[in-house]
């Protein structure tokens, strides 16, 4: 009976180790995603398919970027790269073909990250235009940041500064100045263009899923090692999860932004029905 019950207390730690870990990325990649599918939604009733085919010159390359890179990371062997295809019968606008060594952990882990892969280069690509394109709002992004957010347990305070900091960073984008600044206009075609594909695919989740059941095993192994050896795994891996505060601060300038381009998109299908109407 203890070996059951210890068992299901390491199951169950297990999981909860893997939410702290893992589970603000897939609660990012969920939120983006339906704000891709929404925005892109709204761009196809207005234009057709074209309309998804306008951001996909940025969008698409940015999108299969982020897996390759992971891929490197990770240790996988890449076989093919198709950072945008236009006129592919299947209407799937890229890929990357990777493989793996099945008896490796490292990489089976590495099938996650590569999964999350447009995230990570979504989000890095949307801080680096607003460094070289709007730097006044980077800057005030970076003062948010370093004033407010530190490596600490994720609460509603962290929580508060970070929305504190993304309404800043509003106000700081949509100001008179930046209305009449070119490289303004520059960023906001970049960031609806990355916003518009920054999603993760069936396939993109599918892979992911993989790697979080590899992600799960080698947690459980890990509890049952560090209960031989009574050592405290459940706080060591809480301690690790700290970054979490970081990683939600970055994702609100990609949530702002998506946000933001399914307002766009919405207002456009509005208008091309308006005028339709009309018509």
């Amino acid at each position: 009976m203890n070996i059951i019950s210890s068992f299901i207390n390491t199951f169950l730690l297990s999981i909860f180790e893997m939410i702290y870990l893992v589970g603000l990325f897939i609660v990012i990649g969920l939120v983006l995603g339906i704000l891709e599918k929404l925005s892109n939604t709204f761009l196809v009733r207005a234009f057709g398919s074209r309309g998804v085919l306008l951001t996909s010159w940025i969008g698409t390359p940015i999108h299969e970027l982020g897996h390759l890179t992971q891929c490197f990371i990770w240790g996988h062997r890449v076989t093919k790269v198709k950072l945008l295809q236009l006129n592919s019968p299947d209407g799937v606008l890229g890929y990357v073909e990777h493989h793996y060594n099945a008896n490796s952990i490292y990489q089976q882990v590495g099938n996650f990250f590569i999964g999350l892969g447009p995230i990570f280069s979504g989000i890095g690509s949307l801080i680096w235009g607003m460094y070289l394109l709007v730097p006044q709002s980077y800057a005030i992004f970076r003062m948010q940041i370093h004033q407010n957010i530190s490596l600490e347990k994720l609460d509603l305070n962290v929580v508060k500064a970070i929305g504190g900091a993304v309404i800043a960073i509003s106000s700081s984008l949509f100001t008179l100045h930046n209305l009449l600044n070119p490289s303004f206009w520059v960023f906001l075609v970049v960031a609806i263009s990355i916003s518009s594909h920054i999603g993760l695919s069936k396939a993109d989740i599918q892979n992911s899923v993989n790697g979080l059941v590899m992600i799960f095993f080698l947690l459980v192994f890990v509890n049952i090692g560090a209960g031989f050896l009574h050592v405290d795994a459940y706080r060591v891996i809480v301690k690790l999860a700290e970054y979490n505060a970081y990683l939600l601060a970055f994702a609100s300038i990609a949530v702002l932004m998506s946000l933001f381009t399914l307002g766009i998109s919405f207002l456009l299908w509005k208008l091309r029905f308006s005028h339709r109407f009309k018509a």
